[in-house]
């Protein structure tokens, strides 16, 4: 079932999500959840959704980074990024380690504030420890577009946002990023934002 994507101003949006018992993770309600979730993700179209995105305040998130998305992107813009196609698979009770390798700064959106986009710094590489769909302990070891997508999604699941994370002179509509800024390098667009 494709579900109703909260937007910005809406407060399940701002709250900390409560973490899920073994238990609960096994119910056909949350396995039911989970397989709407992912739905929706496809359907809107994003690369993860997490639970409070939806209006249910627990911490779980999908994420997929599906090739079909690559395969419309210059070859340059994936290097750059770092980005490469992410299975399915989904993450509860994240405990995020930045590990080392610094910060890098992309364009990010989400659909939780449709219409727009802004350049984000966010770590580089990270380690994710959490349960998956069957409750079972999994560590992820990402760096890159796909480090990028955990921190984003794992955000969420804190009541923060991208836009609390944003160099907000880099705010924009994404009619106006495709129209400007979409095919200039990170260098390139920090450069006229810093003039």
């Amino acid at each position: 079932m494709n579900l109703k994507v909260c937007e910005a101003g809406e407060m399940v949006l701002r709250q900390p999500a409560r973490a899920l018992t073994v238990k609960e993770i096994l119910t056909p309600e949350i396995q039911d959840l989970i397989g709407s979730m992912y739905e929706t993700m496809r359907a809107a179209p994003g690369v993860g959704l997490a639970a409070p995105q939806i209006g249910v305040g627990l911490q779980l998130a999908v994420i997929e980074d599906r090739q079909e998305f690559l395969g419309k992107l210059p070859p340059e813009y994936l290097a750059e990024r770092q980005r490469v196609a992410v299975a399915p698979h989904v993450i509860i009770n994240p405990r995020l380690t930045i590990e080392a390798g610094g910060d890098v700064e992309f364009f990010e959106g989400c659909l939780s504030l449709p219409g727009f986009t802004a350049i984000v710094a966010r770590a580089h590489a990270v380690r994710v420890e959490c349960l998956n769909e069957r409750a079972e302990p999994v560590t992820i070891e990402a760096h890159g577009w796909y480090a990028r997508i955990l921190q984003h999604e794992i955000d969420h699941l804190h009541g923060t946002m991208y836009i609390d994370r944003m160099m907000s002179r880099s705010f924009m509509g994404r009619e106006n990023f495709e129209r400007h800024w979409k095919n200039l390098s990170m260098g390139e667009c920090r450069k006229l934002l810093d003039e």
